[in-house]
C-alpha cells in the first residue's frame, strides 16, 4: 500500500489508554505524530474526549486543566495545545470531539428528520457520526495519517461508542489503513522492585473484549522495559516483541520521539500501514530537544495566578516559558504562587516574591484572588522586577496602574459592577449573552502594534496575530488618564477598538498582553513575549 500522496486515502493510528488516567496518551499521540512528520507524511492529530460537555469552554480548570483555545476559536482540550507544540501545525475546532458534540449533532439530524424515520440508535448512528467526524476532518486537510486519541481508559463507559467507532473503522478503511497503539502501564512496587506486567495483560484482554486487537503497546515505566517483561507482555498481548515499545521517563517530553524510534517505532508503524517511508529526517529537532535538558544556568520565575492548586491549569505558560528559557541554555524554575495569599491582610507576603528574577500573572476569571493579583503588579512595578501579564493578568495591571499612578479609585466591572470608574469593562457585544459556552471573544485576531515600541522591537512587525478568550476590555475613557502617566497601549485590534499590548517605558520589563502569547510558543521558536521576558528575568 501507498501513503495517501498516492492513492487518496488517509490512514488512522487510533491511541487508547489503559490501567489508569495520565499515562502520557497525549505525548504518545504528539510524539508518533512528530516521527511521522519527520518522516515526510502529512499528519495531524484529533483527540476524543467521551464527556457530555460540548467543549471544555465551561469546564473548571482546577479539575480539568487548561482550555486551549484554537485560532478558529474552538475552546480544547488542553491536549490540543500538546499536538501544536510538536507538529507545529495549527488545530481547528474540529480536532477535538467530544461526546456532547456527538449527541447534538445527531439529535439535530433527528430532528431535521434526516434519518428518515429510523429509531435513532448508539450503533449505527452514534458510531456513524464519530466516523464521519474523523474522515472529514482526513478530507478536508487532505491528511495522509490522522492520529487519534481516546481520552480516558479502556472500560470506562463514556468511551464505548468511541471504541466501537474505531473498530469499525478498521473493517470498513481496511486493516492497512488502520493501525491501534495501547498505553499501558508497568509499575514497579518497593517490596518487590521488578516491573510488573499483570495490569497490561488486564488491559489488553479489556480491549480485546470489545473487538480491538492493538498493534503496538506503548509501556509507560520509570525506567526501560526489562527484557523479560517486553517478553512476557509480547506473550500475553499477542504483539510481537517489536511492537512492546517502553515509553521510560524522558529528560524531557521533546525527547519522547527518540525515545519511541531508538526501539524501532516507525518501522512497526510503516509494516503495519504499508508506509514507503520509515526512517525520520530529524533535521534541528534533535538540537531543539537536548536544548532542553542542557543548562548554563537557572531563572527563576513566580506565576501567581488563581488555579496554581492543578499546574495543568497553566500547562501552555509552562511550556512558553520552558522554550523561552531552552533559547538561552537557561533552565526556568517555575513555582506556582496562589494570589489569596497577596490579599486579605496578605499584601506582607509580597516580600516573598523578591526571590524571583521574574513575574508572571496568567489569565483568570472571577473576583477570587484579584485583589492579589493587582497587588503583585504593583510590586513588580515599583521594584522594577520583570513582570509579564496575561489576559487577566492585563487587565489586573491597568487597575494597579490607574489607582497607584494616576491616583484613579476604579476596577473591572468583572470584580465589582458597581465601580465608579469602570476602566475593565464588559464588551459591548457581551451585555446580551446569556450563554456561557462558546460565548467570549475566541480565537485568533489580527494586532496592529505601534511603531516606536517595545511591542514593534520584539515583534518586528506591524501587524501580528495572536488568540484570545476573554469577555472584558480596556474602557478607553480612560486612555488620556493613564498615558499622561506613562502607560503606553502599543497595540490594538478592530480597527483601534480595543487595546492590546501595554509596557511602560524605563522599566527594565514591564509588559502585558490582551491576548494568550501561550497558545502560540513553539519548541525553537518562543514567542516573542515570553521570549523577552524570560531573558529581562535572566539579565535580574
Amino acid at each position: 500500500m501507498q501513503s495517501r500522496a498516492a492513492n487518496g486515502r488517509s490512514k488512522f493510528i487510533f491511541v487508547t489508554g489503559g490501567v489508569m488516567s495520565g499515562l502520557g496518551k497525549g505525548v504518545t499521540t504528539s510524539s508518533t505524530a512528530r516521527l511521522l512528520q519527520l518522516a515526510g507524511y502529512k499528519v495531524s492529530c484529533v483527540k476524543i474526549d467521551p464527556y457530555v460537555n460540548y467543549d471544555a469552554g465551561t469546564m473548571n480548570p482546577v479539575a480539568h486543566g487548561e482550555v486551549f483555545v484554537t485560532d478558529d476559536g474552538g475552546e480544547c482540550d488542553m491536549d490540543i495545545g500538546n499536538y501544536e507544540r510538536f507538529i507545529d501545525r495549527s488545530m481547528t475546532k474540529d480536532h477535538n470531539i467530544t461526546t456532547g458534540r456527538i449527541y447534538m449533532d445527531v439529535i439535530e439530524a433527528e430532528r431535521e428528520g434526516k434519518y428518515l424515520g429510523q429509531c435513532v440508535q448508539i450503533i449505527p448512528h452514534v458510531t456513524d457520526a464519530i466516523k464521519e467526524n474523523l474522515k472529514k476532518t482526513a478530507e478536508k486537510e487532505k491528511l495522509d495519517i490522522v492520529v487519534v486519541e481516546c481520552g480516558g481508559t479502556v472500560g470506562d463507559i463514556e468511551s464505548l461508542p468511541f471504541l466501537e467507532a474505531f473498530r469499525q473503522m478498521a473493517l470498513e478503511v481496511g486493516k492497512q489503513n488502520t493501525l491501534f497503539i495501547h498505553v499501558t502501564l508497568a509499575p514497579v512496587l518497593d517490596v518487590v522492585g521488578e516491573q510488573k506486567t499483570k495490569p497490561t495483560q488486564h488491559s489488553v484482554q479489556e480491549l480485546r473484549r470489545i473487538g480491538i486487537q492493538p498493534d503496538i503497546l506503548a509501556v509507560r515505566c520509570k525506567t526501560p522495559l526489562t527484557a523479560d517483561a517486553r517478553r512476557k507482555i509480547s506473550l500475553f498481548a499477542s504483539v510481537d516483541q517489536t511492537a512492546v515499545v517502553s515509553c521510560h521517563d524522558a529528560p524531557s517530553i521533546y525527547k519522547v520521539p527518540e525515545v519511541l524510534e531508538s526501539q524501532g517505532m516507525l518501522k512497526v508503524v510503516a509494516q503495519g500501514l504499508g508506509l514507503k517511508r520509515s526512517a525520520p529526517k530529524w533535521g534541528d529537532w534533535k538540537k531543539i530537544a537536548s536544548s532542553f535538558s542542557s543548562h548554563k544556568g537557572s531563572v527563576r520565575i513566580a506565576v501567581v495566578g488563581k488555579y496554581v492548586t492543578l499546574p495543568d491549569s497553566y500547562v501552555s505558560v509552562y511550556h512558553a516559558l520552558s522554550h523561552a528559557g531552552a533559547s538561552i541554555g537557561r533552565k526556568v524554575e517555575v513555582d506556582w504562587i496562589d494570589s489569596e495569599k497577596f490579599e486579605n491582610g496578605g499584601a506582607k507576603n509580597i516580600e516573598i516574591l523578591k526571590g524571583y528574577d521574574g513575574i508572571l500573572a496568567p489569565g483568570g476569571f472571577g473576583k477570587r484572588g484579584s485583589e492579589g493579583i493587582i497587588n503583585v503588579a504593583n510590586y513588580a512595578r515599583e521594584s522594577d522586577t520583570p513582570y509579564l501579564g496575561i489576559c487577566f493578568g492585563f487587565q489586573l495591571a491597568i487597575v494597579a496602574f490607574a489607582r497607584s499612578v494616576c491616583g484613579i479609585s476604579c476596577n473591572s466591572t468583572e470584580l465589582d459592577k458597581n465601580t465608579k470608574n469602570p476602566i475593565i469593562d464588559f464588551m459591548p457585544e457581551q451585555r446580551n449573552v446569556h450563554d456561557m459556552g462558546g460565548t467570549m471573544r475566541l480565537g485568533g485576531h489580527d494586532i496592529a502594534v505601534a511603531p516606536n515600541t517595545l511591542a514593534r522591537k520584539l515583534y518586528g512587525a506591524n501587524t501580528i496575530r495572536r488568540r484570545h478568550r476573554h469577555r472584558y476590555e480596556f474602557n478607553q475613557q480612560y486612555m488620556d488618564a493613564v498615558t499622561k502617566a506613562g502607560l503606553v497601549l502599543s497595540a490594538h485590534s478592530d480597527s483601534g477598538k480595543r487595546m492590546e499590548i501595554l509596557e511602560i517605558p524605563g522599566h527594565r520589563f514591564y509588559f502585558a498582553v490582551q491576548y494568550h502569547a501561550e497558545f502560540s510558543s513553539r519548541p525553537g521558536k518562543p514567542e516573542q513575549a515570553f521570549d523577552a521576558f524570560v531573558r529581562a528575568a535572566a539579565r535580574s
